[in-house]
């Protein structure tokens, strides 16, 4: 058998890989680049262009956005399970729910660029119901090409070189986000992430899903319901088990750190820095310098282990990032190493904690039947992050005295404690959860 993916069904599989091989990585990676197009805007521009192109009052709108966000979390679940299912049924099944997912996301992304005219009352239901479709859309996607990968399983190396691709194609798609719309507008990027998905799924298609052939054969209705079931049955909740719970709670305080100044970027350049032109060179800034990053912390953590190596990337995030509160108009420069020191320490926080759950899933019994249960919590609580960024950051900022487009001293100085200080809080405190989670899981510090 080729050193590569194993492609046919297998439990556990005869030949484990070490290492992904390219090939079969730059496929995998293909429908991260749409996936991550969408994302971006949607937390990162969507907010701030209501705001200020469309006029919608920050509360109202952060009080959307945290009510969409919550509701397609809580639905993450119960999308984990139906992927589940989807999988038990084959690759082609899988595959179709995929192909149908994006059709459905990249029209509800085209859309939410062009409200319909009139006042709050007609904006932001609109906004609400789209955005709902978009993001579950993009859910069911995600999950759907998180689960093919996380299938594979493997070693520590292994874990880490599959989120790794899996990750270079997301910050490659935040690449083309931050430029494209900026460069072309939202009609020329809306047209590009057609093509994208196009791209990405028919290198998905390629790929084998472990422990499923290519299609299933043919089941009656009543087979395919007892086949569920009897997973259903020998599946336990993740939260059952401790090392799961640990995970996740260094996940949220992880999570939050990174969402809040993600939420607050716009606000931050335009009104702190007063440097609104700079927004798109300083994202390419950070997330170039964030590909560049990435494979040496996916070596990192093969060579010393992925929880150790991920808090070393927590602790340099913090070292670099505490120095944002204290910047200025006109500070770009200063910014724009702190957006690169910063962007290097990315790809802790990417290629890490998902081959961390990978591992706990096979090491529980798990894997190449029950991936989707665990992925549909692990989406749930990321959305839960970016939610109560949106929706607590904005009111509570409006509350201290910020309101886009403001000059007023006591404004732009909570906006920078907020963009800046709270995330170095919550990383650090995810970065101490960690370190005292490693004694009570060896596995996580293991080796290659």
């Amino acid at each position: 058998m080729p050193k590569g993916v194993p492609s046919q069904a297998a439990h556990p599989p005869a030949h484990v890989p070490t290492y992904l091989p390219v090939r079969q990585g730059l496929a995998y990676a293909g429908l991260a680049v749409p996936l991550a197009f969408v994302s971006l805007p949607l937390y990162v521009n969507l907010p701030y262009h209501y705001a200020t192109t469309v006029g919608m009052p920050l509360a109202a709108l952060g009080g959307v956005m945290l009510a969409v966000r919550a509701l397609d979390a809580v639905i993450d679940p119960a999308l984990g399970r139906a992927v589940d299912r989807l999988f038990q049924r084959g690759r082609e099944a899988a595959w179709r729910a995929a192909a149908l997912g994006a059709i459905a996301l990249a029209a509800a992304f085209t859309a939410l660029w062009w409200p319909p005219g009139g006042g709050a009352g007609v904006v932001l239901p609109w906004l609400a119901a789209v955005l709902l479709l978009c993001t579950l859309a993009w859910s069911g996607v995600v999950l759907l090409h998180q689960g093919w990968g996380t299938r594979w399983g493997g070693g520590p190396a292994l874990r880490a070189g599959v989120t790794g691709w899996r990750e270079a194609g997301t910050l490659l798609g935040v690449l083309l986000a931050s430029a494209l719309p900026a460069l072309w507008g939202w009609g020329a990027a809306c047209g590009a992430l057609f093509a994208a998905l196009a791209l990405g799924l028919a290198g998905l298609r390629g790929l084998p899903v472990a422990g499923q052939p290519a299609a299933s054969p043919a089941e009656s209705p009543a087979q395919f319901a007892a086949q569920s079931a009897a997973s259903s049955a020998s599946s336990s909740s993740p939260w059952r088990q401790p090392a799961f719970r640990w995970l996740a709670a260094v996940f949220m305080l992880n999570g939050i750190a990174d969402a809040v100044p993600a939420t607050l970027l716009p606000f931050f350049i335009a009104d702190r820095l007063q440097a609104p032109s700079w927004q798109a060179g300083l994202l390419l800034a950070y997330f170039g310098a964030a590909v560049l990053g990435l494979p040496w912390w996916v070596k990192a953590g093969a060579r010393w282990g992925l929880a150790p190596a991920w808090r070393l990337g927590m602790a340099a995030g913090v070292a670099v990032f505490a120095l944002t509160p204290w910047l200025a108009a006109g500070d770009v420069a200063a910014f724009a190493v702190v957006c690169v020191a910063s962007g290097l320490m990315l790809g802790a926080d990417l290629a890490l904690p998902g081959a961390l759950l990978t591992g706990l899933i096979h090491r529980a019994g798990d894997g190449q039947r029950a991936e989707g249960r665990y992925l549909g919590w692990w989406a749930c609580m990321a959305k839960l992050n970016l939610a109560l960024a949106a929706g607590a950051a904005l009111p509570l900022l409006a509350l201290a005295g910020y309101s886009a487009g403001t000059r007023e001293p006591a404004g732009l100085q909570a906006l920078a404690w907020a963009y800046g200080g709270l995330p170095c809080l919550f990383k650090l405190a995810a970065a101490v959860l960690l370190w005292r989670a490693e004694p009570r899981h060896p596995a996580w510090k293991e080796r290659e």
